[in-house]
């Protein structure tokens, strides 16, 4: 059974040490990280797991992003991953529970419209993510388009152009 907590409980070592053994330590060039580069993870939609013992074996982060149109506006989104859980353990359950927290805290919290890359038989049969409206997105990178997700947390439409990168801080 996985305690799910949040992922500011743990340190960034413990963190980042994960996230090397789960997808290696050239993890960093991967278009995931052109998207949502110099932008901090959320801390109400990023979580740890934890195993029977207490020990770190899942993390999953969430990230703000948007959709930029060619007019300068921008559509905010929600970039949920990477989702990793150790490979001794993978398989055991621990990232679909992480899923199943963040989907469930972006509805509660009626949040930007979720975003990922990944598969979409796993990820459309269990929370509903889709390709439908991704389509025509750009993207800072090589992209399965097929792999390239959204979804909607609070019934509204997901957008369907723009170029997917950080959201764009507001100067006040």
């Amino acid at each position: 059974m996985a305690t799910i907590l949040p992922l500011q409980s743990q340190t960034t070592i413990a963190i980042e040490q994960l996230l090397d053994a789960a997808f290696g330590t050239d993890r960093r060039g991967r278009t995931a990280y052109a998207i949502r580069n110099g932008m901090e993870w959320l801390p109400e939609l990023s979580f740890a797991a934890l195993d029977e013992a207490g020990a770190l074996v899942g993390t999953l982060q969430s990230w703000p992003v948007s959709l930029r149109r060619p007019d300068g506006s921008s559509d905010p989104l929600i970039m949920v991953g990477p989702v990793a859980v150790v490979p001794e353990r993978q398989g055991g359950g621990y990232g679909r529970a992480l899923m199943d927290k963040v989907v469930a805290e972006a509805r509660a919290l009626r949040s930007a419209p979720l975003m990922m890359i990944g598969d979409p038989e796993y990820y459309g049969r269990f929370w509903g993510f889709s390709a439908d409206s991704t389509g025509v997105w750009a993207v800072p990178g090589p992209v399965e388009r097929r792999r390239l997700l959204a979804l909607s947390v609070d019934g509204g439409p997901v957008p369907n152009e723009g170029l997917l990168g950080p959201r764009q801080k507001v100067a006040a």
